[in-house]
């Protein structure tokens, strides 16, 4: 039988053509019905791919803390210019509170002090970013599967969504700011968390603090920054452009399963 990490490697390589149309040609892809359609035929196969050959529970490698990178870079937004939120971040985020609601029978205000007093997980793992560059890290954060629970998700649940601090571009209606959704099942996934360290110090402000998703067997542009709101919903038609996040809405595939 093939070895786990064999099997990821093998849906790496598959996808490489895929990640390099999307790194070399994003805005040609968002407007090339034909790219597209490729691409999201590409996606289904991918996720089904990685449902029978790995499985939804089958962990990301996890590597020696002597693996980790010296450098890991920081992209897209690192900084949010926002008001609210540099005000957040003056205090050491004292007074943020991360809001879970939406799909649950008991919506949750938390504290960073409640996020870290909750079942957590650290990992040593690798972020792999579709534009080609790949760094290792160590992440502790709060499981996001045990906060869902607490929250007590309604039937109808489907997807997660979260919704962050930063806008990478200034729009009317908002579609502009960060937000990022994942399936019920990949939420509960035991490597998916809400990072609040990293490399075993305070997340800094250039990954996200106070909080980032980590969501270790998807591409780097899923892990949303800077989060401050999470809502269980059952479709993601309605929110941004419809595609279910920042990226997908310009072009990028949804599911981005490695």
């Amino acid at each position: 039988m093939t070895a786990p990490l064999d099997r990821r490697a093998w849906l790496r390589g598959a996808l490489a053509t895929t990640v390099s149309v999307l790194a070399a040609a994003c805005d040609r892809v968002a407007g090339s019905p034909r790219v597209n359609s490729t691409l999201e035929g590409a996606e289904t196969l991918t996720r089904s791919s990685h449902g029978l050959i790995v499985g939804r529970a089958a962990l990301a490698r996890e590597y020696p803390a002597s693996a980790i990178s010296p450098d890991f870079r920081a992209n897209g937004t690192t900084n949010p210019d926002s008001e609210a939120y540099q005000a957040l971040a003056s205090g050491q985020f004292r007074d943020w509170r991360l809001e879970i609601g939406g799909l649950v029978d008991t919506p949750l205000s938390l504290s960073l002090a409640d996020l870290q007093a909750a079942p957590a997980r650290s990992q040593i793992t690798r972020h792999d970013c579709v534009e080609g560059w790949s760094s290792i890290a160590q992440w502790r954060g709060a499981r996001l599967g045990p906060l869902l629970q607490r929250a007590r998700l309604k039937p109808q649940a489907r997807y997660i969504a979260f919704f962050c601090a930063d806008a990478l571009e200034l729009t009317l209606d908002g579609t502009g700011d960060y937000y990022e959704t994942i399936a019920v099942a990949d939420a509960f996934h035991p490597q998916t968390i809400l990072a609040y360290e990293m490399n075993g110090r305070p997340l800094p402000v250039a990954h996200g603090a106070p909080i980032r998703l980590r969501l270790e067997r998807q591409l780097g542009y899923k892990m949303a920054k800077y989060v401050m709101r999470i809502e269980a919903i059952a479709d993601f038609s309605k929110l941004g452009r419809g595609k279910g996040g920042y990226w997908e809405d310009r072009g990028y595939q949804w599911y981005a399963g490695i």
